[in-house]
């Protein structure tokens, strides 16, 4: 009986089992090559699983120290899918509302901040409808976050709110313009983090990575000081070639607009992220309702393309409607391309942002449509 029992629970072992992962290299080097990029990396995702993936290229352009799928990738704006994800979470638990407003949100600055901020909405500032300027140099204010660089996340973002919202007004009246701005994100990120009273960081490793086993996610830059044991980024020196940027303060933008656009993860911890989003809409999960996934998906407004952190477009090879948002940090490159009606995704990742890097990723996006969805 026992080995009879032993018999079944192997048979059930080997049926779940997964095949490995086919890999990407000999496609990616190619492109990587003629691209001149230090390092390409990419995932294909297909019935909620990756099957495919691959890396290649050095981590450092010169050196010696090649990347591996399990080295991390800076995604830049990609990050504001989930920060409007962490939103949905709470937006379910009635932590906040999606009309909740910024005057609810910071009731200490309410009466100091300008009138015309007080009835933004979540909502308007996750779809860059908000009046969140597109940058934060008026007066000087990148330059005195970009000082305060050193200081801790929190500490960093409540001063750049505090600065915005009660010496800037919005740009436009809410509602009326869009205009994409990584400040509407920082704005609600830095109400989330007070609201739960620990750094909007601390929040999602719990509530988003843990959860989903996206063990390699961090923030900022991923190598080490000094070391080259993970990608550095890349410019374009003023004459030709490639300029390294080595870790540390100028390698990513300053924390405060972290919620924006600073985590960095393995390109097989991305796919579970997008394989998340792309079945979300079918039934959701315990951490996220589909409802939830619907209206994070959904278009507003039929003029435009974004909705609560992600671009919508229709293209014939996805069924209709599909979701995408691309990031960089202008020393790295990731471009997420999701297809929830085929049930599939594509990542793309690399460590140069200057030009070349987005048409070297839709180039590589292309052929693995071609050879896994449209071919399968």
């Amino acid at each position: 009986m026992a080995a009879a029992l032993a018999v079944v629970v192997f048979g059930s072992m080997q049926t779940i089992a997964a095949p490995a992962p086919a890999s990407l290299d000999s496609l990616l080097e190619p492109i990587r090559a003629e691209k001149k990029l230090p390092a390409l990396a990419a995932a294909v995702v297909r019935g909620g699983e990756t099957v495919a993936i691959g890396a290649v290229g050095f981590r450092k352009d010169g050196g010696t120290d090649k990347v591996t799928v399990l080295d991390k990738w800076h995604i830049g704006s990609c990050t504001k899918s989930m920060t409007a994800s962490l939103t949905a979470m709470l937006v379910e638990e009635g932590k906040f509302r999606w009309d909740t407003t910024l005057a609810e949100a910071f009731p200490e600055l309410a009466a100091k901040m300008k009138p015309e901020w007080r009835p933004v909405t979540f909502e308007q500032l996750l779809l860059h409808t908000g009046g969140a300027p597109p940058n934060l140099d008026a007066d000087g204010l990148w330059g005195r976050l970009c000082q305060r660089a050193d200081k801790p996340p929190l500490e960093q973002r409540a001063y750049a709110v505090s600065e915005l919202l009660t010496k800037h007004k919005p740009i436009a009246k809410p509602g009326a313009k869009y205009e994409y701005s990584n400040a509407g994100f920082m704005l609600v990120g830095h109400a989330i983090e007070t609201k739960l009273g620990k750094p909007w960081e601390e929040i999602m490793r719990e509530r988003l990575f843990k959860p989903l086993g996206m063990d390699s996610a961090g923030f900022g830059p991923a190598a080490s000081v000094g070391k080259v044991d993970q990608p550095w980024g890349h410019t374009k020196k003023l004459l030709g070639g490639l300029k390294s940027v080595p870790p540390g303060v100028q390698a990513d933008n300053p924390a405060a607009i972290g919620p924006a656009g600073i985590v960095h993860c393995s390109i097989g911890d991305l796919a579970k992220y997008v394989a998340w989003h792309t079945r979300g809409e079918r039934g959701g999960d315990r951490l996220l309702k589909a409802e939830s996934f619907k209206k994070l998906h959904t278009l507003v407004s039929k003029e435009g393309e974004y909705a609560l952190g992600w671009v919508v477009l229709k293209r014939g090879w996805g069924g209709g409607e599909v979701l995408m948002h691309n990031g960089s940090n202008t020393m790295n490159y990731t471009v997420l391309w999701l297809a929830p009606k085929r049930d599939f995704a594509v990542v793309v990742c690399t460590n140069f942002g200057g030009a070349g890097a987005a048409e070297a990723a839709d180039q590589v996006v292309g052929e693995l449509i071609q050879k896994f969805l449209q071919q399968k």
